[in-house]
């Protein structure tokens, strides 16, 4: 019988189990649940009942509550300051109170509401970093024995428990909103944006590669988004809760390549004091983009193969071979078959990374996603200076709109975020966008034309130039182009101008 554990080793068995949960809030109620229920058989208590301070409504309110009648307890709300457990709250200070007829913090109405009747009562805070919570009390014993002073001390033990239980929840919530909002901003940072037929079929092809393995290669001008493509094909398939590795190839140098992609180990080179994981290993599970994989060198392309080959991989210094289950997608802004073809890329990888193939297409071929991404831009500009009333004036928009944004997205970008800093505040002008964009076209000018031909259709683009930077206003044009508003009328007649 000696051997047979004592309720008090079974009780501090439970306390010790509870303590290890409260570490890993998983479900909140569930656990403050637990804690007070254990604290009701622990304590021998008729009931018990654990009180939220809403900081806002300065109410406590009932999360849970034990005994016969504990569910009507919970449509009552108490007032801080109001009876014992607004008291214990306001003041911080646990009570003991062995009668509560006696006490004029009693406050009866409850009790009375529904026909419970209470003796004594034991109360006490419960305190995140110093700040007050809640309070937890239980309300007499089963057996009609009085509540002690020791009683005390260990409801103080469950609400300590409870107050890290709800300290944890709070942190891991605040957590959890916090890794939404920032997903959310990465998808709106890396959102493609443009409705245009050419990069519907883009994003189509892309989603129906995204849930294979396949490597896939993506081919475009520079600044068309190949990036953005990439985490679109990763975001839209199974590995998308895995990670995504992003490495531009052309920005190291072959030996800080090798060691960016494998990693090295301890002493593998002078200055590798420890173990480097490279990028491969990185992404295990997930997805590595390989950016400008056409400027990687001939050396660098073999060990690439090799991986792509046997799933497998050592690290530099190493000769342990690693696994790993890694989607490959590769970007370029080469004619990689031009390279295939005349040596300067191993035909071999090239069939490997190529499985797949989509063209992001440049921004001059849908300028129909021009405007839609121009105000894009400038909600994100906007938003970074406080200044929610700018916008595009027609006339920045239609010079935009007629551009060829050799640079592409990534230009355009540069552009806005530039006339944004340098303009007025309100409009966005012809004149606040870089000069490359502001240049005009002169489409009718060729070998062949006579002079008159040549100097009529340099007179009709300037005069539309300056109308649409005066929004269409006649006088203001013929002010900066100095010459009379008639003449400039008769102009716009002779050629034609709407």
């Amino acid at each position: 019988m000696d051997n047979m554990p004592t309720s008090a080793d079974a009780s501090i068995d439970r306390l010790k189990e509870i303590s290890t949960w409260v570490s890993s809030v998983q479900d909140l109620d569930q656990l403050l649940e637990l804690i007070i229920e254990t604290a009701t058989r622990m304590m021998d208590a008729k009931a018990s009942s654990l009180l939220l301070l809403d900081q806002k409504t300065q109410k406590l309110q009932f999360k849970v509550a034990t005994g016969e009648k504990g569910t009507d307890v919970k449509q009552f709300e108490i007032d801080l300051g109001q009876g014992i457990a607004g008291h214990v709250a306001e003041t911080g200070e646990p009570l003991l109170i062995a009668d509560v007829a006696k006490d004029p913090r009693w406050y009866k109405e409850i009790s009375e509401s529904i026909g419970f009747q209470t003796q004594s009562i034991a109360c006490v805070p419960m305190k995140l970093n110093g700040d007050i919570v809640g309070v937890v009390e239980i309300i007499d014993k089963a057996d009609g024995s009085p509540i002690l002073s020791k009683d005390l001390k260990i409801l103080s033990v469950f609400a300590d428990l409870a107050a890290q239980a709800i300290g944890n929840a709070r942190s891991i919530e605040h957590d959890k909103r916090e890794i939404r909002d920032l997903k959310k901003e990465l998808q709106g940072k890396y959102e493609i944006i443009g409705e245009s037929k050419a990069l519907r079929k883009v994003i189509s092809d892309a989603i129906k590669v995204a849930n294979s393995k396949a490597s896939t290669l993506i081919l475009g001008e520079s600044g068309t988004g190949k990036e953005l493509l990439a985490r679109l094909i990763h975001r839209a398939g199974s590995r998308k809760d895995e990670p995504m590795v992003v490495l531009n190839c052309a920005a190291l140098p072959e030996t800080l390549l090798e060691d960016e992609l494998f990693g090295h180990e301890k002493g593998a080179f002078t200055g590798a004091g420890s173990r480097k994981i490279g990028k491969f290993e990185l992404a295990d599970g997930g997805t590595i983009f390989l950016d400008e994989i056409g400027e990687m060198s001939p050396g660098m392309q073999s060990k690439l193969l090799r991986i792509l080959q046997e799933g497998v991989f050592y690290r530099v210094g190493g000769n342990k071979s690693i696994p790993v289950d890694v989607r490959v997608i590769s970007a370029t802004n080469r004619n990689i078959e031009e390279d295939v073809a005349e040596g300067r890329f191993r035909e071999d990888l090239f069939y490997r990374i190529n499985v797949i193939q989509i063209h992001m297409p440049p921004l001059r071929e849908r300028r129909e996603d021009i405007a839609l991404l121009a105000e894009h831009f400038l909600d994100i500009f906007k938003k970074d200076r406080g200044a929610s009333d700018l916008v595009i004036s027609k006339a920045a928009m239609d010079l935009m709109i007629e551009y060829d944004w050799p640079g592409n997205v990534r230009e355009m970008k540069n552009a806005l975020e530039r006339a944004v800093v340098m303009g007025n505040g309100k409009q966005v002008l012809p004149e606040d966008l870089p000069t490359f964009a502001c240049r005009p076209q002169y489409p009718g000018l060729e070998v062949g034309l006579t002079l008159k031909e040549a100097t009529d259709a340099f007179k009709k683009e300037f005069i539309l130039l300056n109308l649409r930077h005066t929004d269409g206003n006649r006088s203001m044009a013929a002010k900066k182009m100095k010459i009379q508003r008639t003449y400039l009328s008769r102009l716009i007649a002779k050629y034609g101008i709407n």
